[in-house]
């Protein structure tokens, strides 16, 4: 397995105007506005940040701002927002640090967090035992693989055993990807066509080759993937269930011995208890991804 994520946002097929409405741009209400949820610092959790950090006063955050409702790029055409963007804030104010989002493609985020490039990496990873030979990870959320197509002349794919002889767009270096590379080997052996697989560096890539007909079916996270089809008004739509297979925890990507890992764990429990967390999730409709336990370090269930 590569070092990957599960994850992405989007654009339609209609071209520009699409793109904007799967990204968020121009979309109304809360679809492009931060949840506005401050936290306060914790004196408890603060002194666990290491000294070095703690002088210094702000973190680099890396996400892949193209990945509506977790990490996208506000109206404004530069400022990143989202689930990942208000959540690292509020992580930030409890452990009295200022948080910087930095855009960065994903497949590089993880070896920039290993050559300290960046301090933290938030943009919807898959925790996997894989990626936790890098870097650690601090559970935060939860999401499977949804699958959708066009609303009108899609097809129908209710699980990766169905992807078979089909045209499928994921982004590279997800675990969305390399599913698909190992379903092709099971529909090899059981004398089936492979799966056509097209992968394209971000998720908008993913769903312009999908309405373009390029792809018959997309994949991607399930929160993802529910949003995009909301904002596009009935152009495309989920097939299969919601999340398909393969429900595991979202992790906070953090270097190796960097001394971040138990203050974000504990600042993340601050903010779940005292209801913030919930706050930032339900501004963002993916409230049923919320964990229903404390988060982990290093909580992959591959």
């Amino acid at each position: 397995m590569t070092i990957s994520i599960g994850r992405r946002a989007g654009a339609l097929a209609v071209a520009a105007l699409a793109a904007a409405a799967v990204a968020g741009c121009g979309s109304s209400d809360k679809s492009s506005t931060s949840s506005n949820v401050t936290a306060s610092e914790n004196s408890k959790v603060a002194a666990e940040v290491p000294a070095a950090i703690k002088k210094k006063g702000t973190l680099t955050v890396a996400a892949d701002a193209t990945y509506a409702p977790n990490e996208f790029i506000a109206p404004d055409g530069k400022t990143i927002v989202g689930m990942d963007a208000d959540l690292g804030k509020a992580l930030g104010q409890v452990m009295g640090l200022k948080l910087k989002f930095q855009n960065a493609t994903f497949e590089g985020i993880i070896p920039g967090l290993a050559a300290h490039k960046f301090d933290l990496g938030m943009s919807s990873f898959t925790d996997t035992k894989e990626r936790e030979k890098t870097v650690d990870f601090v559970t935060y959320f939860e999401a499977g693989t949804s699958f959708y197509t066009k609303a009108q002349g899609g097809t129908n794919v209710g699980s990766l055993a169905d992807i078979c002889g089909r045209k499928v767009a994921a982004e590279k270096g997800t675990t969305q990807a390399d599913d698909v590379t190992a379903q092709n080997k099971k529909c090899k052996a059981q004398g089936k066509s492979p799966a056509a697989l097209a992968v394209f560096p971000d998720q908008n890539g993913v769903n312009l080759a999908l309405t373009s007909g390029r792809a018959q079916v997309a994949m991607a996270d399930s929160p993802v993937a529910e949003y995009q089809v909301k904002q596009t008004g009935g152009q495309l739509k989920l097939v299969g269930s919601p999340i398909s297979y393969g429900r595991a925890p979202y992790g906070i990507a953090v270097p190796k011995g960097s001394g971040l890992t138990k203050p974000v764990q504990d600042a993340l429990k601050v903010l779940i208890d005292d209801g913030q967390y919930k706050k930032i999730l339900t501004h963002w409709n993916i409230e049923s991804g919320a964990l229903t336990g404390s988060p982990q370090v290093n909580g992959a269930t591959d």
